[in-house]
């Protein structure tokens, strides 16, 4: 990942301006430590901080198109640049780089070229020609980007909070899926898909059509020029991540450049579930495998760091936050670039254990089309900003947009879990990988019961988070959280001591609006609550507040939960992986 920030329109060309863009250029550092640039068209400044995956040796930004009039700094991986290269006859490109084609599509097409990318992206495009700007967000938002306006009328874009929170009177959150234009001075939605209407779906499930699909979208992803690996938790997605990644690394460019042996890595507190599982694939698959472990003290000595990298103060995010932010570190100290990772399959295929209780296939449906559209304010943001703080990028297959496709036109009755059928969450992903002659993974992962990434490298974690908390708010504080914290106001004592953090990072009113808020359980949005009068009263975002459903689930208590103020008990008398035969003929590859 790279860092992008814009000035546009700032009626200043002063050096002093110029100086003050590259120092809050550098509040970026981090997500491109490999080398920095910064463009000036008179009022109009493009800085880049680059972390260089594809051609490391001339891709360095901003990019031109031949003549030098259009100017691009860009975030992101366009993982079809090589095809649109080809169609691009006529063009001469300056470099490798696979973001190299978009100053060129948009001298071809104009403004309407971003759904030709695949992959995923934020950028800034400025025409010298006529001074007119353009700015976009990949579809879904697995690249973070936000825009501000400053009193002098200027235009201002950046990959994180840092970078323009200190100079605009007003800042949000870019939308995924659209493209700002000078020329209008608005948004337009540029992402269209056939979900995004919550219409449902009718196709039949085919789990043949659905393995090839991802299989595609892992493979894609291994385009890299520098060393990479896998995040391996030892989770249904994470497993299959890495293990279409073995199957298929083999003479691919990376294979030939940085050896066949894929490279794992897991982190969790000393005999967490994660790192058993973890470890379990990792022999499965034969890969190179690396254990990282935390105490809950090192995760809490690292709080504010993540906090001030994150740029939220959502409970869930931070807490599954921590861990991955610690264990890019260690992944990036190995010399390490580029990593494959799993989000997005909880949202698309229903895996979240509330989903449990979803009470017909309609509702399923929104619900997972609710949390596809809400991805990038939780687990895209977490996936991202946990690894660019220490210059690592996070590539995420589930969230390819023809994957997506595929796997939201299925008719939703297909992913409604019953247990009666022994269909368990995400039963049709598992069932597309069961193979009985060349097995992607062992039965009894494939069939591993969801553990949120907070919840699986440890479950004393949040526990230890919720007691630390305990410690520095109090009661009296509480009483009065909602005339501090007026808006999305914290409800337990976890809650308000991230809020004291963020606030004392990013002060200003625009910065907390651009954190979601509301009611969850288990990571459901506010709606899905509705599913269980029970649920109201044990809110948490932890899986295990999904009571009756998940196996280490916390014992009732209304009070506990809800306050957040002490340590649940836990009930762990149950196994943590069920025995469960897929219903019909086992595909043959």
């Amino acid at each position: 990942m790279c860092g992008i920030l814009a000035v546009l329109g700032c009626s200043d060309d002063s050096q002093a301006k110029r100086v003050r863009v590259l120092e809050l250029s550098r509040r970026l550092k981090h997500r491109g430590p490999d080398w920095s640039g910064l463009y000036q068209h008179g009022d109009n400044y493009l800085a880049h901080q680059r972390l260089a995956i594809i051609d490391p040796a001339s891709g360095d930004q901003p990019l031109f198109n031949q003549d030098e009039t259009i100017v691009v700094t860009v975030n992101g991986e366009i993982y079809n640049h090589e095809e649109l290269r080809k169609s691009l006859t006529g063009h001469t490109f300056r470099t490798g780089s696979d973001c190299d084609v978009i100053a060129h599509l948009y001298e071809e097409h104009g403004e309407n070229f971003v759904d030709m990318l695949d992959g995923m992206f934020s950028f800034v495009l400025l025409d010298t020609r006529n001074n007119t700007y353009i700015a976009a967000r990949d579809a879904i938002g697995i690249t973070p980007l936000y825009i501000g306006w400053a009193l002098d009328g200027s235009v201002w874009i950046s990959s994180e909070l840092k970078g323009l929170n200190d100079d605009c009177e007003h800042f949000e959150v870019f939308p995924p899926g659209h493209l700002y234009s000078s020329k209008t001075g608005g948004f337009r939605r540029w992402y269209n898909p056939v979900w995004f209407n919550e219409a449902i779906p009718s196709t039949p499930y085919d789990p043949l059509v659905l393995r090839r699909a991802f299989e595609d979208a892992v493979i894609k992803r291994l385009m890299t020029d520098v060393p990479f690996g896998v995040l391996l938790s030892g989770g249904l997605d994470s497993s299959l991540v890495a293990a279409i990644t073995a199957r298929h690394l083999g003479g691919t460019k990376a294979a030939k450049e940085w050896g066949a042996q894929l490279h794992s890595f897991c982190v969790g507190l000393e005999g967490s579930p994660d790192l058993k599982a973890a470890r379990e694939v990792a022999d499965y698959l034969g890969t190179v495998h690396h254990e990282f472990h935390f105490t809950v003290q090192d995760g809490i000595d690292a709080i504010e760091d993540v906090i001030y990298h994150i740029e939220t103060y959502d409970v869930t995010t931070i807490r599954a936050s921590t861990p991955m932010f610690l264990m890019s570190r260690k992944i990036k100290s190995l010399g390490v670039k580029m990593v494959i990772s799993g989000e997005g399959s909880d949202e698309i295929f229903g895996g979240y254990l509330y989903f449990h209780k979803a009470p017909n296939k309609e509702e399923f449906h929104q619900e997972t089309c609710r949390k596809i559209k809400a991805l990038h304010q939780y687990d895209c943001l977490r996936a991202n900003k946990s690894t660019s703080a220490w210059g690592l990028e996070a590539r995420v297959p589930f969230l390819d947009k023809e994957f997506i496709n595929v796997a939201m036109s299925i008719d939703p009755e297909a992913k409604m879990i019953n247990m009666d059928q022994k269909k368990i969450e995400k039963w049709i992903l598992r069932r597309a990988f069961e193979d009985a002659d060349h097995p992607y993974l062992p039965k009894h992962i494939l069939y591993r019961q969801k553990e949120q990434f907070s919840d699986g490298v440890g479950y004393s974690w949040i526990d230890g988070l919720k007691a630390h908390a305990e410690l520095h708010v109090s009661d009296k504080m509480m009483l009065h959280a909602a005339n501090i914290f007026p808006h999305n106001t914290p409800v337990t004592k976890e809650g308000y001591y991230y809020r004291m953090i963020f606030e004392r990072f990013f002060p200003q009113n625009s910065a907390k609006l651009t954190v979601p808020g509301g009611p969850s359980i288990a990571c459901s949005t506010e709606k899905a609550i509705e599913w269980d009068a029970s649920w109201s009263k044990n809110l948490d975002p932890s899986g295990r507040a999904a009571l009756g459903v998940h196996n280490s689930a916390y014992k009732e208590s209304p009070t506990l939960i809800g306050t957040g103020n002490l340590a649940p008990s836990i009930i762990d008398n149950m196994p943590r992986t069920m025995d469960i035969s897929a219903p019909g003929v086992v595909i043959q590859s």
